[in-house]
């Protein structure tokens, strides 16, 4: 086990603990609270062109306070027990503070994608996907994965295929998994989810006067420079959802290949498409590349946004950073040391289990459409055409003016299902936001955003505990 993914276990564990220190709940139930329930560690050979290999995989169920049990699948090299248990942790927090009745959970297989043909990596999906339903380990209403680093809907495809073929005839077999694509049982808007759920808790942040007089910011978004780590899914999209609906600039990014710099502003859209054609970052018209990667964390920015994996700004780096806000768009990019100096030099810190929970708001979403077997806006779209076309032909009619047919068109267009899932992420986020921002107001001892965070949750899953009798 390597200390960095130790220092990030450990570090879920030292916020937890600061935060059930400020709360009155019995030891016992915090002890519950904090541990994982279920541990599943598993091997399985697979034959590859050069022999048998044996595939070391997990999967954790943190929390069965509700269920089912949700969370992502992770394909890297660096996985390992502890970094599974922590980001089940963080799922369990993360599900609380957005309000979706799921227990955390995450899986994990060792090994890279990169490495293996897609024929061998469906194999390995597969693979496992038959050895957690021999256990019990998924299910529409036993514990639900989804996408995370290293996967996304084309392994969620194969995951419900192969459960199908395992489980035949199961009425709600599609709900066992979500990040599915749109035609196989998806839902429209779960690809931009995580990302376009950053922006509106960012935004939300920006609009806050109060807030941004203590950091010397003007309210908006208009304006302000971000710099993104990780061009995968999560900070592509945020990235493009900043630029082009926040008008913010994105002036630095940072991958693998290296780090590009433009004080006027990238364009994430045609970055992405130059990345697709020559296959890296670097080169991109009008930026200029730092000569140590690493530097991203020390650009001077608005926001910082790190977007790829946990522990990328730590006690070694922090006095580095450069800004006035850091937003989480990754799972535990900041560990607890680092926070410690960043709050000293009065750096707001949007925590991951609030920041980048639009994933599993929208995974959860497509459970309830998986549910109901039918697509959101499909009964009531026109019908609510029809009545917003007949309200403003009245008006018109008692008015004597007419509009144009294109405004006419946006007027009365009912919603499609994109409009109502990007509708319900943005209320679950600007919710779950002033929940988080009335425990900092109230709390006099609390000060740091990921500390009121965790009280948030904890409160809501003490409660579940209560509820069901196991703590009076």
């Amino acid at each position: 086990m390597s200390n960095k993914q130790a220092s990030f276990y450990q570090s879920v564990q030292t916020n937890f603990e600061k935060a059930a220190s400020k709360t009155k709940l019995p030891k016992g139930l915090i002890a519950q609270i904090g541990a994982c329930n279920s541990v599943y560690q598993m091997r399985f050979p697979i034959k590859t062109p050069k022999g048998y290999e044996v595939i070391e995989a997990y999967r954790v169920q943190h929390s069965h306070h509700r269920l089912p049990t949700k969370g992502g699948i992770r394909f890297s090299h660096l996985v390992n027990q502890e970094e599974v248990m922590a980001l089940a942790s963080l799922m369990t927090f993360k599900c609380a503070i957005v309000n979706v009745p799921f227990g955390g959970a995450k899986g994990g297989v060792k090994i890279s994608s990169r490495a293996y043909s897609p024929e061998m990596l469906e194999k390995i999906t597969r693979r496992y996907t038959v050895e957690l339903v021999r256990k019990n380990f998924i299910g529409p209403g036993t514990d639900v994965p989804a996408p995370d680093y290293g996967t996304g809907s084309r392994e969620m495809a194969w995951i419900l295929d192969t459960y199908s073929q395992l489980r035949n005839g199961e009425l709600d077999a599609a709900a066992c998994v979500t990040g599915k694509p749109t035609a196989q049982n998806g839902i429209q808007g779960r690809t931009e989810a995580t990302g376009r759920g950053v922006y509106y808790s960012l935004r939300e942040l920006l609009n806050d006067a109060d807030e941004m007089k203590k950091i010397g910011l003007e309210t908006g978004t208009a304006g302000k420079t971000v710099v993104i780590q990780g061009l995968g899914n999560v900070g592509s999209y945020t990235g493009m959802i900043c630029r082009d609906e926040g008008d913010m600039k994105v002036i630095a990014i940072s991958e693998i290949e290296g780090t590009i710099h433009d004080p006027k502003g990238i364009d994430v859209a045609k970055l992405i498409k130059y990345r697709k054609q020559k296959g890296t970052i670097i080169g991109f018209p009008g930026t200029k590349k730092l000569k140590e990667r690493n530097d991203w964390v020390g650009i001077e920015c608005d926001v910082l946004i790190p977007a790829a994996l946990e522990s990328q700004i730590r006690k070694d780096n922090a006095k580095k950073v450069n800004t006035k806000i850091i937003v989480e768009a990754a799972n535990g990019p900041v560990t607890a040391a680092a926070e410690a100096i960043l709050l000293k030099k009065g750096v707001i810190i949007l925590p991951d289990m609030f920041a980048n929970a639009g994933g599993v708001t929208v995974s959860y979403f497509e459970w309830l459409k998986n549910l109901s077997h039918i697509r959101f806006g499909r009964m009531e779209k026109r019908f609510d055409e029809r009545s917003y076309t007949n309200l403003v032909n009245t008006v018109e009619k008692m008015t004597g003016k007419t509009i144009s047919q294109k405004e006419k068109s946006v007027l009365t267009k009912g919603a499609d299902e994109i409009d109502l899932v990007r509708s319900g992420l943005e209320e679950t986020m600007i919710d779950a936001y002033h929940e988080i921002r009335n425990v900092l107001r109230r709390k006099r001892n609390v000060d740091d955003w990921r500390t009121a965070a965790f009280l948030v949750s904890l409160e809501k899953v003490a409660s579940d505990y209560m509820t069901m009798g196991i703590f009076p």
